[in-house]
């Protein structure tokens, strides 16, 4: 509490007036640690995060003295790691939505992962594999595509999911292959 009584604040940009206005937040000094780790513990069961992530959302209410002595607890139960959050966000991405160990390195830093251990997480992605993944899923969409569309649309596919132009045009080469493959064996089952 400031010597007026009212909650010590400080100002938090507001990005829905587009960052040239700031928004007053009363920071709860009066809070305890266990409030603290209850909220930290709260967002872990939604998810796991990382360190950084934790501390950015308990910044908002709690004072640094505060988030720094329960992040320094939830670590030392192995409730927060930073190298398991990247190895789960790195298995996650590359089964769900395949994409490019660069471009999941890039989430990873955007989440506040050290650089090494983004580097350690995504090193055992396959790019190839991955971008062929991702294609064929995307390709099964297109059946009726003609060569051009089919290329372009798939080639703009894995363009945005972080391949590099190499590989996005011999995974799109393969696909379309494979696709001309699948349609005449058809025919000639049709045929008999």
């Amino acid at each position: 509490m400031c010597e007026h009584g009212r909650p010590i604040c400080r100002l938090r940009s507001n990005p829905a007036r587009g960052h040239r206005y700031a928004t007053a937040v009363a920071i709860n000094n009066d809070s305890s640690p266990q409030k603290a780790r209850d909220r930290a513990l709260r967002l872990l069961t939604h998810r796991p995060r990382s360190e950084s992530e934790l501390r950015s959302r308990l910044n908002r209410d709690f004072t640094p003295e505060t988030v720094d002595q329960v992040l320094n607890t939830l670590r030392d139960q192995s409730l927060v790691n930073d190298a398991e959050f990247a190895r789960l966000w790195t298995e996650s991405r590359d089964r769900q939505r395949p994409r490019s160990a660069t471009a999941i390195r890039r989430e990873l830093l955007s989440h506040g992962i050290a650089p090494t251990l983004a580097d350690d997480a995504v090193g055992a992605i396959d790019d190839e594999d991955s971008a062929y993944r991702a294609g064929a899923k995307f390709a099964r969409r297109l059946a009726n595509a003609d060569h051009d569309s089919f290329r372009r649309r798939l080639w703009a596919h894995l363009q945005r999911r972080g391949y590099g132009s190499a590989l996005t045009r011999s995974t799109v080469s393969k696909l379309w292959d494979e696709k001309q493959g699948d349609l005449d064996s058809s025919d000639s089952a049709d045929i008999d």
